[in-house]
């Protein structure tokens, strides 16, 4: 406890500015005349912090349908995920690769390479009928890790290779689980059980992550670590906030120490680079969000020892803070990405896994020859893949710039057939019957996120809203690099992996227009006041300077009455939009199913020539 005073305390003296403010806060300007406890204490500084007081819980019935919401959303998502998965019964665009080389991954420890016959028929056909004659034990070149093809290979472990059920079944309940994960990433954000099971609806409806997770490829294996990765930070900044003012409550001077009180282990930075290090093992993409998702620790971490006005904030932040960050996470995802590849490390006959005894044997000098020689292969082979993946620049017919990812500009066509041509004898009420499954998003998903997305900008920049850099955040780590290589051969389907913070974009913005959002202020416990944007404080503070008291007085009602205005506005919005995106859902499931369709309905779903 703090003895009482006549004057400002010790404390108070050095409490500093809070986050937002040019200068030192009313509660620490203020004469403390009353004794405060080591609670009261922490909860000044929680509030400082932008956290809740000790104690405070939202109400059972809002933390049940955190829950249910997204559970629900969750059942929705699985049943268009997994009904019918063995249609198309084929290996349609990239599952040629992924899925042989997982059944040879599951049998040799290694992928291998096949041999067919008949270079015109292919391997594909007999796959498919269960026939495997054309399998060698000859290693083969992969370019990414082998996370997601062991993934796939229990699929065929509990349902057999002959089927797509069996290849498929990992990719769709990894679809179904990041589904369930963005919803409780949503209510951890917004604090709002609506908010949060209308992310995981706008997911489970949204055609790329639909397709990806029928479809057996990597992205949707990388899109669910990404996102635990992602609730590992956003729980890491919480812990995180606690306990600096826990140690600064109790602490006797707590600013004898121009640098604040340390705040510990960062466990789950250390979830979070275990994570990312899965995800790294899958695609290296995950190395991406790691570095973005750990920049975006240390920044918050900068910003609370300001908030709370620590003397030396950005020595703080990097000695308490970044350190101790970067120890946790960058470790952890290093490691966790090397153990990935265990089965290459125990299988002498993996792709280069002799690679530097045969150069020695050969007589050739070894670089590196100071690291033992299965690590120095190892490394020879990341060398390798990276020039691979810094080279790729094949024209292929359905490649994209990112600049028009988030638009759908081009979206990937994974399968077409058209069944009259074929002379395949269906019904489909017309004279030309067609199958064909598109990765396109819903579009009223993407669009009205994308005009979102500039809300969120500004909320970030203007209001140093922490939310919205958290989803800036997740674009910084899913979509940004994407520009460093956009003269490679890359596609819309990736999207897949940013799919779930377009999601957070728009329904952060909804939020704010429907008056939605919790406020996160310790000063009002409903958390249910309208967004302080709204106010138009600074608008309304130029126009006093020109009224009269009196005519001001009169103009009162008239600024309540637009409030009230805007949250029916933002609420008719919100129905509008989650209305268009249900009846795009139903509009678009024939093309990402691949049922059969007249040729004229797919020319129907063709709005724009670029998604031919």
């Amino acid at each position: 406890m703090t003895s009482p005073t006549a004057g400002p305390s010790a404390e108070a003296a050095r409490s500093g500015p809070v986050a937002g403010t040019a200068g030192p806060s009313a509660d620490a300007a203020r004469p403390r005349l009353v004794e405060e406890t080591i609670g009261q204490r922490e909860d000044r500084y929680r509030g400082m912090l932008g956290l809740q007081p000790l104690g405070y819980r939202l109400a059972a019935r809002t933390r049940l349908w955190g829950w249910l919401g997204p559970l629900a959303m969750a059942a929705v998502a699985a049943v268009l995920r997994l009904v019918g998965l063995n249609h198309p019964h084929s290996l349609v665009f990239d599952e040629t690769y992924y899925v042989k080389d997982a059944f040879t991954l599951d049998r040799f420890g290694f992928a291998t390479q096949w041999d067919p016959e008949d270079e015109d028929v292919g391997v594909n056909p007999n796959f498919v009928a269960g026939d495997y004659h054309e399998m060698t034990d000859k290693a083969s070149y992969v370019v990414h890790g082998d996370v997601g093809k062991w993934l796939i290979a229990l699929g065929m472990r509990l349902f057999g290779a002959d089927n797509g059920l069996g290849w498929r079944f990992s990719a769709a309940v990894a679809g179904v689980l990041c589904v369930l994960l963005l919803g409780r990433i949503a209510f951890h954000l917004f604090r709002s059980a609506v908010l949060a099971t209308t992310a995981s609806g706008y997911l489970a409806l949204d055609g790329v992550s639909v397709v990806n997770s029928r479809t057996a490829l990597l992205d949707v294996f990388l899109t669910l670590f990404v996102l635990v990765g992602f609730w590992a930070l956003l729980r890491d900044r919480d812990q995180t906030r606690a306990r600096l003012a826990a140690r600064l409550g109790r602490a006797p001077d707590p600013w004898s120490d121009p640098w604040g009180p340390p705040t510990g282990m960062r466990w789950w930075l250390l979830v979070a680079g275990v994570a990312l290090g899965v995800a790294a093992g899958v695609k290296w993409s995950g190395f991406y969000a790691a570095a973005a998702f750990g920049i975006t620790a240390f920044l918050w971490d900068l910003q609370a020892r300001r908030a709370v006005g620590v003397r030396l904030p950005v020595g703080a932040a990097v000695m308490r803070g970044g350190i101790p960050a970067f120890l946790a996470l960058v470790p952890a995802t290093l490691v966790t990405y090397t153990a990935t590849w265990f089965s290459w490390f125990t299988h002498p006959g993996a792709y280069m896994r002799g690679w530097a005894a045969g150069q020695r044997d050969s007589g050739v000098v070894v670089p590196r020859e100071w690291l033992p020689d299965t690590l120095n292969s190892w490394v020879q082979y990341h060398l390798q893949m990276l020039e691979f993946h810094r080279t790729l620049e094949s024209e292929h017919s359905y490649m994209a710039h990112p600049a028009g990812w988030l638009l759908q500009i081009r979206p990937t066509s994974y399968f077409w057939e058209d069944l009259t041509e074929k002379g395949v004898v269906v019904s489909c009420g017309s004279d030309r019957c067609v199958q064909a499954i598109t990765s396109v998003g819903n579009p009223f998903v993407w669009w009205f996120a994308f005009l979102a997305l500039a809300l969120v900008i500004a909320m970030a920049w203007r209001r140093k809203d922490w939310r919205a850099w958290a989803i800036l955040a997740g674009y910084a780590g899913t979509y940004l690099p994407w520009f460093l290589f956009a003269n490679r051969t890359v596609f819309t389907f990736y999207t897949v992996v940013i799919a779930p913070f377009v999601v957070l974009a728009l329904v952060y913005g909804l939020g704010l227009l429907a008056h939605l959002l919790p406020l996160h202020d310790p000063t009002d416990p409903s958390g249910r006041a309208g967004p302080r944007w709204l106010q138009l404080r600074p608008l309304r503070q130029l126009r006093r300077r020109r009224r009269t008291p009196s005519v001001e007085r009169l103009r009162q009602p008239r600024r309540t009455l637009s409030v009230e205005r805007s949250r029916r506005i933002g609420r008719v919005t919100y129905r509008v939009v989650s209305a268009l995106v249900v009846l795009a859902a139903a509009f678009w499931w024939p093309l990402w199913f691949g049922v059969t369709v007249p040729y004229w309905f797919w020319q129907l779903h063709m709005w724009f020539p670029s998604w031919v």
